[in-house]
């Protein structure tokens, strides 16, 4: 390559589905841009995507295919695998089967999966772990609208005079899109209201926050349904033409006073009937909703609560007013699209429409197809525990960690008698129960596309050349579908599977469904490496078309009017038992991407948080004596785990927070999910991951230990362990009951060093239980030890930062003492990923007068890219005023 090269594709992080700029330098490494082309994103990108060009090494990757642990060609994976398949469905049916999916997959693999499964093996037993994150919202769609349809785009957002933000940390987990919205109220006063139990750095900036009781959602939208009726605010010429269900939905309304809504919600009165005026005064208003709608038991009867009453006044589908799901994952929608829910068809398709059914099988050709929804992802995994299922697929996802009770995941696993796994990464806590591997493409190696959360289809783009035997995912799957003798696979490329995808959306269509690309039918090779995003629907022929569905109606129901659904309050208790008297509540946290086999590559994206931690209110922890940066045990009836005490009262009292990114590979105990009760929503099979009881104690450790080593060490031992990369090697917190007889024996074991090697420095203080250890071999350090009876209080990043310098002298000893000299002072704890600005840099600088976000901003660049730690930034800011002002 004799000069730079530029490809646009598209971010594989959240369902924002930001434009990127790649560009391939001379020397091979890779600068990442924000596409300022890309009508999602306009050149912007978060921390996640700024550093995705650190993510891109092949450390750790799987590179061949496997069986039983050992290196093995193509074809021997594969005819096993046909093989093992064919025989389960021979002896036990198709059903026996099965696959599970990701939202991390492009469209072409997710339409090859469905088609093989659904229309050629015969079964529905192809979920995804889209399950886990907006299932209820396409159930509440469907029950609705008729379909799967988001109505709204991102340009409502800027066009809002009122945002609501329901259950969704949006300055965190969609920090490109907060940022667009943060600009629209700068520009018209656009007003904010976040609904979460938990004051997160998206309530910092509402100017209302409703810290409500976990899964009392409903009970809050049926009060604001019954409000809006009262107050005058129902759009009698829309719902007269295009509403059905109203009045049995405003019945259960009407069920509860203002009083019982207080009652159910622990919000003031007060509060609520601010937020009811608000909404009820403010035409242009958009609700957005999120995990925190969706991953509860009633997800399904909270969305549509939501959606009623976007119906009742008409504000749906028009300029800066809708009800808008926003998706977590980059392919989510397009899993959705092509049918890759166990209960759905492909294009948008009904899985229980007979007329729909023959509709696809005539299309694809197929020997069969599925007449009945198949097992979603919670009850698969129970069938594979149950033996019911002979041969499983997983294919870009680790259940092991992220499904619910996920410890009971992994038995299912260790039992099922045959598991493939489709991976870029060798070890997860999923592929160690393989008996095949299959080496799949990683982000910026496959072609194809993916649908963002506001139906936007873009393209990924391949930029490297694929490592070792890597092979596309719908390779895989078509190559094995060949095998088994099915005709209809043989794609030269991705651009075919999606022809096909395009022509299918389009067949028999005629508007009777949304979801339409039928434009793309005959779209040639050469135009679909150049296709520019676009919003669907694009039907064949069609000229100009609308971006927003249902402002006039038609929606996709049998007589084409929208349902309004009675939700009434469910009558699950809000009493804790005494065993476990807290709810525990997860969820993502700002620089982390589901179990972290991408974003933990970068030292980056670990200096925010570099451990798991847990989130207790001050006086649900003073009850059980847990003490700040201690560490806690977390523990449910169906696990536990183990995590950094972080005491604040941004945290509800008589709810934690725990991340759920940790896995076996990252820490010694701390798979969020191995906690989380496996209940699910009865209509959408979504598990409630918000809300499990748990309770919370003191984890008794007679040592603690921060060190930094130029090796990464694995697992430790019995000791509480959790391990980040950072530049030149390895941090790790550590933890112990009783301590080791010989430290420097530890020491050396940590480093990976053997007896004879290493030049030692130490501090012994017995008495008080302090141990400090370096190791150098000649200038450079490969390791330090830092121990105390409480929690270590020295500057991880001075620690971290020493590691790839050189050392002698005195130096050694300002190491071994955590302190810099003039020339290094300590930056604090990293807060600004992007620029890697920490607090200290950032309370130095309001000190010395730069007492706005903004002049933060000029004087250390902090918060002017993703603009994600901006929040975190301004509470800095009117901190510092409050101290002056006392």
């Amino acid at each position: 390559m004799n000069a730079p090269v530029t490809t646009r594709t598209t971010c594989p992080y959240c369902g924002v589905g930001c434009g990127v700029l790649t560009t391939r330098e001379v020397d091979g490494s890779v600068t990442i841009k924000g596409d300022p082309e890309h009508p999602a994103n306009f050149g912007k990108l978060c921390s996640k995507g700024t550093a995705l060009g650190e993510t891109l090494s092949l450390d750790g990757r799987l590179l061949y295919p496997e069986i039983a642990g050992a290196s093995a060609s193509w074809d021997e994976a594969l005819d096993l695998v046909t093989r093992r398949f064919s025989d389960a469905i021979a002896e036990h049916g198709p059903d026996s089967v099965a696959l599970y999916v990701s939202g991390q997959l492009l469209t072409e693999d997710y339409y090859v999966a469905n088609k093989l499964m659904k229309g050629f093996i015969g079964s529905a037993n192809i979920d995804t772990n889209s399950r886990l994150c907006m299932a209820s919202s396409v159930a509440a769609h469907r029950r609705a609208f008729g379909t799967d349809t988001v109505p709204g785009t991102y340009a409502d957002l800027y066009e809002a005079d009122l945002v609501v933000l329901v259950g969704s940390n949006f300055a965190w987990c969609h920090p490109v899109l907060f940022q667009r919205l943060l600009a629209a109220r700068e520009r018209k006063g656009t007003r904010i209201i976040v609904i979460d139990p938990r004051r997160t750095m998206t309530a910092d900036a509402a100017d209302l926050h409703l810290a409500l009781e976990p899964d009392s959602d409903v009970a809050l939208f049926n009060g604001l349904l019954a409000y809006l009726d009262w107050a005058g605010a129902r759009d009698d010429a829309y719902t007269a033409a295009h509403v059905t269900g109203m009045d049995a939905a405003l019945a259960a309304a009407k069920a509860l006073t203002l009083s019982d809504i207080a009652h159910e919600t622990g919000l003031s009165e007060r509060d609520i009937s601010a937020f009811y005026g608000e909404f009820a005064v403010n035409a242009k208003v958009v609700t957005v909703f999120s995990q925190g709608v969706n991953q509860s038991v009633t997800g399904t009867d909270k969305a549509n609560a939501i959606i009623n009453c976007h119906l009742l006044t008409g504000r749906i589908g028009k300029p800066g007013a809708s009800p808008f799901s926003i998706t977590g994952q980059p392919n989510a929608m397009g899993g959705r699209e092509v049918g890759g829910l166990a209960n759905m068809l492909a294009a948008h398709m009904a899985i229980e429409d007979e007329a729909a059914r023959d509709r696809v099988q005539r299309f694809w050709g197929s020997p069969t197809i599925a007449t009945k929804p198949g097992l979603k992802a919670v009850d698969l995994f129970r069938a594979v525990a149950e033996g019911k299922i002979k041969a499983l697929w997983i294919m870009a996802t680790n259940p092991a960690d992220s499904l619910p009770e996920a410890d009971s995941v992994q038995e299912a696993l260790k039992a099922c008698p045959f598991v493939v796994v489709s991976d870029i990464v060798r070890h997860t806590d999923t592929t160690r129960f393989a008996h095949v591997l299959l080496p799949a493409l990683g982000w910026g190696e496959k072609d194809g596309t993916v649908t963002n959360s506001e139906r936007r289809i873009s393209r990924q783009r391949g930029f490297l050349a694929a490592p070792g035997e890597a092979r596309a995912d719908w390779w895989q799957l078509a190559e094995v579908a060949r095998r088994m003798g099915f005709s209809g696979f043989e794609y030269a490329n991705a651009a075919a599977i999606f022809r096909e995808h395009a022509a299918l959306s389009a067949f028999e269509n005629e508007g009777a469904r949304d979801f339409d690309i039928g434009v793309h039918a005959e779209i040639s090779t050469g135009d679909f490496e150049q296709l520019a995003p676009f919003q669907w629907p694009q039907p064949k022929g069609a000229t100009a078309m609308e971006s927003r569905f249902f402002g006039e109606g038609q929606f996709f129901t049998p007589d084409r009017k929208a349902r309004m659904i009675a939700t009434p309050v469910a009558a699950s208790s809000k009493l804790r038992s005494a065993a476990f008297p807290l709810w525990l509540n997860t969820g993502r946290i700002r620089d982390q991407w589901h179990t972290m086999t991408r974003t933990a590559k970068t030292p980056r994206l670990m200096g925010h948080y570099g451990e798991p931690f847990c989130e207790i209110h001050p006086e649900d922890a003073e009850a059980v004596g847990v003490a700040p940066a201690s560490l806690v045990w977390v523990e449910t009836a169906h696990g536990q785990a183990i995590a950094r005490a972080l005491i604040t009262e941004r945290q509800r009292r008589g709810s934690v927070f725990l991340p759920m990114h940790w896995t076996d590979q990252f820490a010694s105990r701390a798979r969020a999910d191995a906690l989380v009760n496996a209940a699910t929503d009865p209509v959408s099979g979504q598990p409630g991951l918000k809300r499990t009881p748990v309770m919370i104690r003191p984890y008794a450790a007679g040592w603690y230990g921060f060190a930094v080593m130029a090796s990464d060490p694995g697992p430790v031992g019995d000791t509480y362990w959790a391990k980040a990369p950072i530049e030149g090697g390895t941090r790790i917190e550590l933890a112990g009951a009783a301590p080791p007889a010989d430290w420097q024996g530890f020491a050396r074991q940590l480093f990976g060093l053997t007896a004879e090697a290493g030049e030692w420095i130490a501090y012994f203080d017995r008495e008080a239980g302090i141990v400090r250890l370096a190791a150098f071999e000649g200038d450079r350090l490969v390791g330090a030890l830092f121990v105390a009876p409480e929690p270590v209080a020295l500057s991880r990043a001075f620690i971290a930062g020493a590691l790839p310098e050189k050392h002698a002298g005195s130096a050694r000893y300002r190491l071994l003492a955590g302190q810099g000299g003039a020339d290094r002072p300590d930056v604090g704890a990293i807060l600004c990923a992007c620029f890697q600005v920490g607090v200290n840099e950032i309370s130095a600088a309001i000190r010395a007068g730069h007492a706005t976000v903004e002049a933060i901003g000029v004087a250390l660049k902090a918060g002017t890219n993703c603009g994600s730690c901006r929040s975190e930034i301004r509470r800095m800011v009117d901190e510092s005023r409050f101290e002056k002002a006392v």
